[in-house]
């Protein structure tokens, strides 16, 4: 009978993970249960994903505030940092922001506007309109902010972060300073040690920065890229794609951890003989079309990957082929036509117009947004998710 199926994604309930834990074991182990459990089975080219946070805690990568004050302190002297760029996040920054403050004497935070990098808005631009305030090359004071734009709540979580961040600085016993700016060397007017806490533009961020002469230049991607008093680290990545864990305490991103989805590759080969591949996934790179916010806060959506998942799709346009190619055709002769011309396809589509409007990205980080949006970041309890069908096509059996 012909598969009436495609694409399938399925949370997979575990165990509470902790440190220490064999995810190799758990992660094969709970896919197969849930497998017998609901009456499916394992398929070629079906893809096993864990969720960073798990990956991070089995390997006990985390790291308390005191180890990101000491890493602060030795790389950019301990007196007054400019802490520039921060995305604005409870879960993300806040917590890295105390550890910072705990190393500075003085901390002047720059914050981009009318929101930060990955689309969370302190502002709108209506609001900038009507001020007559250019992002581009306006700075603003904290005392002129309040005057023409007074307090401006988060829409989904309420708070008001230009007093939220500034509140964390002063309780770690640093004097603040807040300005609002989109130019980089604009910091430099108050400090020429400088710690950027961008994402995605870091590398041309401190680039910009040393160009025009800074003093010590960090990013976020370089505190803690090392053990500090026996803390967990990330030698890549730093405290980017940290996750707060207790009011003292941070969750790091995973690291190395290609070995962790080869072993799970094999051990479901040797169980079933399937091969399957195998992702570690974080933030899905997806945006909010009411909170224009972009998810991705990770600096990448899969710190790890089997290489069945290295590429971009390779996919013809059914609606392209059924319009065009095929627009005198209809029921059976019209599903033979275009059944033929994916089994005929090209390798590589790029540039043929029988692909346009399929979706230009790597797999893992299309497998990684519907991984993300399938295990949620809450209670759910599906750390590990199973997708199946995810490479078929049109004439996929």
């Amino acid at each position: 009978m012909e598969r009436r199926v495609g694409t399938v994604s399925r949370g997979i309930r575990c165990p509470i993970i902790r440190e220490g834990d064999n995810l190799v074991d758990i992660a094969v182990e709970s896919v197969l249960e849930a497998a017998a459990s609901e009456g499916f089975e394992l398929r070629d080219r079906d893809v096993i994903a864990l969720t960073e946070s798990i990956v991070a805690r089995a390997q006990g990568n985390y790291a308390s505030v005191q180890d990101i004050a000491a890493d602060v302190k030795a790389k950019l002297g301990g007196e007054t940092v400019g802490v520039i760029f921060p995305i604005l996040s409870r879960n993300r920054f806040a917590i890295n922001l105390k550890g910072i403050a705990m190393g500075c004497k003085k901390v002047v935070l720059m914050l981009s506007y009318p929101s930060d990098e990955v689309g969370n808005a302190l502002l709108t631009y209506d609001q900038l309109d009507e001020a007559g305030i250019n992002p581009y090359s306006d700075v603003l004071t904290l005392e002129k902010y309040r005057e023409l734009f007074g307090e401006n709540k988060h829409e989904f979580t309420g708070v008001d972060y230009v007093d939220y961040y500034a509140s964390i600085i002063k309780e770690a016993g640093a004097e603040v300073e807040v300005i609002f700016a989109n130019q980089a060397k604009t910091i430099l007017d108050y400090t020429d040690c400088v710690l950027t806490c961008d994402i995605h533009t870091r590398v041309r961020t401190k680039r910009l920065l040393r160009e025009a002469g800074a003093k010590a230049v960090c990013g976020l991607d370089d505190i803690l890229t090392a053990s500090v008093n026996g803390s967990g680290y990330n030698e890549k990545y730093g405290l980017l794609g940290s996750n707060k864990s207790t009011e003292d305490k941070i969750k790091l991103f995973p690291k190395e951890c290609k070995d962790l989805v080869l072993d799970i590759q094999a051990a479901i080969l040797n169980k079933t003989g399937k091969h399957v591949e195998v992702m570690v996934y974080g933030d899905g790179a997806f945006k909010d079309p009411q909170g224009k916010i972009w998810e991705l806060a990770d600096p990448v959506v899969s710190p790890a990957f089997t290489d069945g998942l290295i590429g971009t799709p390779n996919e013809l346009k059914l609606k392209y082929l059924a319009d065009n190619d095929f627009a005198n055709l209809s029921g059976a002769e019209l599903k033979e036509a275009i059944s033929n011309s994916i089994k005929t396809k090209d390798d590589n589509l790029v540039g043929n117009m029988a692909s346009q409007g399929t979706t230009p990205r790597q797999l893992t980080d299309l497998i990684g947004s519907l991984c993300d949006l399938t295990s949620g970041s809450g209670d759910k309890g599906t750390p590990v998710i199973l997708i199946q069908g995810y490479f078929d096509n049109f004439t996929s059996n």
